[in-house]
């Protein structure tokens, strides 16, 4: 009887803790019940649902880097590192599994469109492959703070 009742408790005390979620500051976490999208929750300490509720994204509001390897297109070799940031989470966690492919496509398209226009300079080329870059990831709520391109 009394092993029964310490295993109901530790059950309790296990549910309970998984039902605590705790969302450092900068952070949003995207709350999943079976595999649709519940709320998004914000810096601080939160209850969820335990065994139905799931954290899908943790989405860092602080900003993020990508570094593009390899020529990235095919007239001239270029590497770079592209600078981002979420700035609507309710938006952009629809995408966030896909931002990296979305970012490499982007600049590929991009520096493909300005191969054209050569001789270029590097800078002015990563501040065009950046305005390009936002107008597809904007409508997503990312925004792409900087462009660094370098020769591979």
């Amino acid at each position: 009887m009394i092993i029964l009742f310490s295993l109901s408790v530790a059950l309790l005390a296990v549910l309970f803790a998984s039902a605590v979620r705790h969302v450092p500051e900068g952070q949003v976490y995207s709350l999943y019940r079976r595999g649709k999208p519940v709320r998004l929750l914000q810096a601080g300490t939160h209850m969820v649902l335990p065994l139905l509720d799931r954290v899908a994204h943790k989405i860092n509001l602080a900003g993020q880097t990508l570094r593009l390897e390899g020529p990235l297109a095919d007239t001239c070799e270029l590497c770079g590192t592209v600078y981002w940031q979420v700035l609507e989470p309710e938006r952009a966690d629809a995408v966030f599994e896909q931002v990296d492919q979305l970012i490499r496509r982007g600049a590929q398209e991009a520096l493909r469109s300005e191969a054209a226009n050569k001789p270029f300079d590097r800078r002015d080329l990563g501040a065009r492959v950046k305005q390009s870059l936002n107008h597809v990831l904007r409508e997503r709520g990312m925004m792409v703070t900087r462009v660094e391109l370098d020769a591979a």
